[in-house]
């Protein structure tokens, strides 16, 4: 079985595929594109030209949560899965939904020149870090007492959220969500998934 991923090393959905085939331990060709230059291979079987795409034989999968429910599927040690399927995808469709629309609003203001990024902000800490910290009171992790694929899944976005403005994320109140970030941040699985690959090139 010849994985190829067609990944972008920065892109919050491709990093979270990435860790999750890195802990499925599937051997996989990294490919790293340019967004200004992708590459035909990917174009031809992923018209929408996003990343990640996984190729796998002759299956494609064109969306990071499919890769790594196929991923989690072929090899799952520590139970990633095994959590409460409707809190898991209320977890997904907050963070996917309203919560990245607010981090491209939040990350880039002169694109919303209408919105005050204060309320933006304001708008965060009620979607999405209030509830983590609430949620990360009761027990370590967002789904409880172990780690699941909903933390590697949300982690790359609070992961680009705080970097934004770091000494402005530093001064909100959430001692627990900083905590469990920084915990991902220096993992062994997301600093292998984090590997730099030169551009690939057809």
């Amino acid at each position: 079985m010849t994985a190829i991923l067609y990944s972008y090393r920065r892109c919050p959905y491709a990093m979270r595929a990435r860790m999750a085939l890195q802990y499925a331990a599937i051997e996989v060709q990294v490919r790293e594109i340019s967004l200004r230059d992708k590459p035909a291979s990917m174009l031809r079987i992923s018209p929408k030209g996003t990343v990640p795409v996984l190729q796998v034989e002759n299956l494609v999968l064109e969306q990071s949560i499919d890769i790594m429910r196929w991923a989690l599927e072929q090899s799952d040690p520590d139970a990633w899965l095994s959590v409460d399927h409707d809190l898991a995808q209320a977890w997904i469709a907050k963070n996917d939904g309203p919560f990245k629309r607010l981090l491209d609003q939040y990350k880039y203001p002169n694109r919303y020149p209408d919105l005050l990024p204060a309320q933006v902000l304001d708008n965060a800490v009620e979607v999405m870090l209030q509830p983590m910290e609430s949620a990360l009171e009761s027990h370590p992790y967002l789904m409880g007492a172990k780690l699941s694929w909903v933390d590697i899944a949300i982690f790359p976005f609070m992961r680009q959220f705080s970097m934004v403005n770091p000494q402005q994320f530093e001064g909100l109140p959430f001692p627990k969500l900083k905590r469990w970030l920084a915990d991902r941040l220096e993992s062994k699985l997301f600093q292998s998934a984090m590997e730099k690959y030169p551009t690939w090139v057809e």
